[in-house]
């Protein structure tokens, strides 16, 4: 009897779960205050549906780890894990293609006539007369090289991971993580100082919209890096079964490559007179 109960696949069927049907509830709760919050309503209904959403992923993915914990992460269950954080990133590709999209759309053809003229809001090239740009050879610059070198120490993590090297591992997560509040901080930075505003043109739109979404990013890739670091500590991840934190290294990686092509396209070509 008792064998005819036990598993005979490499598969994991989850344990029933409230969390897909409590984050749908505060996803659409989120939603409507964001809608609310939007036409001059209060910001509690957001906010209240952003803190339900943080909750569920919290409780979600802590009852992941539990069941890799248990041994419920076969090699094929893993495989499945890695295809679902690829086809996470690929999102997140196309979300970001679509702000280059709008940036490029207005950029190559600031005198092309769609629904309004555009030399009304770019004078006819690109950047907008009046648009003092940020000298990409700078602070840009330096932001680079600090993401850059992030991407570096990540590897040095998984690399000391893969070799049992746990001091290497806490250290090199430890200078990630470290590199990745600096980035922000010096974005922040950046943004305080811009010559331009969000508002009023397209320029300071499309610069802040791609720029900030990136840096959003970041900002999520450093928790994510945080969480695996208190993970480390707690005697989490193996030489063999370490998903967790390959996810994270894999985000990072995209949160770089996305910043080269903002550096490349968005500071250095659209830098106008700063370009040279």
């Amino acid at each position: 009897m008792a064998d005819a109960h036990a598993k005979h696949h490499d598969y994991h069927l989850v344990d029933p779960s409230p969390w897909p049907f409590i984050g749908s509830v505060a996803a659409f709760v989120l939603a409507i205050g964001a809608v609310t919050y939007m036409k001059g309503g209060a910001p509690w209904i957001a906010l209240a549906g952003f803190a339900g959403v943080l909750y569920t992923m919290i409780a979600w993915w802590s009852d992941v780890i539990k069941e890799a914990h248990r041994g419920d992460h076969t090699r094929v269950v893993a495989i499945h894990l890695r295809y679902g954080m690829i086809l996470f990133i690929a999102s997140e590709v196309m979300f970001f293609v679509a702000w280059f999209w709008a940036y490029f759309d207005v950029a190559l053809f600031p005198n092309e006539i769609h629904q309004f003229q555009r030399t009304e809001v770019t004078g006819g090239v690109w950047p907008p007369k009046g648009i003092e740009t940020f000298d990409p050879w700078h602070l840009p610059l330096l932001n680079t090289l600090i993401l850059l070198t992030s991407g570096t120490t990540v590897t040095w993590a998984h690399h000391a991971l893969i070799h049992n090297d746990r001091k290497g591992l806490k250290q090199a997560l430890w200078l990630t993580i470290i590199l990745g509040v600096l980035f922000s901080i010096c974005q922040a930075y950046e943004y305080g100082h811009a010559a331009f505003g969000f508002k009023g043109h397209i320029y300071g739109a499309s610069f802040f919209m791609a720029t900030g979404f990136h840096g959003f990013h970041v900002i999520v890739g450093t928790i994510f890096l945080a969480v695996c670091l208190a993970r480390v500590y707690k005697g989490h991840f193996t030489p063999k079964q370490h998903f967790g934190f390959e996810a994270a290294a894999w985000y990072w990686h995209f949160v770089d490559v996305v910043w080269l092509f903002l550096f490349a396209c968005i500071y250095v070509w659209g830098g106008g007179a700063h370009a040279g």
